[in-house]
């Protein structure tokens, strides 16, 4: 149910929506409802979203915000990262109350992973 004032939905930008459905089914288990050729939506993942078809990206490097996933076992995530084709932008590093990882997804977008677990 959404909630008064709250973060509802996210979209983020994919040059090929294929390719962003593949990543995030194989590495998070997403599914995803498609809505015509250029966007493809997906729900109960911590926050509802979409992908929208665009030859942009987002990264911090251009000002993007980050969006950042929780992971109990850091190590396996990268590894599942990697292996379904997406790639480390800063390895994993320290910071006060956890460790975390920078990733690009297959369509160049940055997201990162964060865990309080050692």
């Amino acid at each position: 149910m959404s909630e008064h004032e709250k973060i509802d939905y996210v979209e983020f930008p994919a040059k090929d929506l294929e390719v962003a459905k593949s990543f995030f089914s194989s590495v998070f288990g997403w599914t995803f409802e498609d809505y015509g050729p250029d966007y493809a939506a997906f729900s109960n993942e911590g926050v509802d979203g979409g992908f929208y078809k665009s030859d942009l990206t987002a990264s911090t490097a251009n000002g993007g915000a980050l969006i950042i996933f929780y992971s109990m076992k850091l190590e396996s995530t990268q590894s599942k990262i990697e292996n379904a084709g997406g790639s480390i932008v800063r390895p994993i590093y320290s910071f006060p109350g956890g460790r975390r990882f920078h990733f690009g997804d297959p369509n160049g977008n940055e997201y990162a992973v964060w865990s309080d677990v050692n």
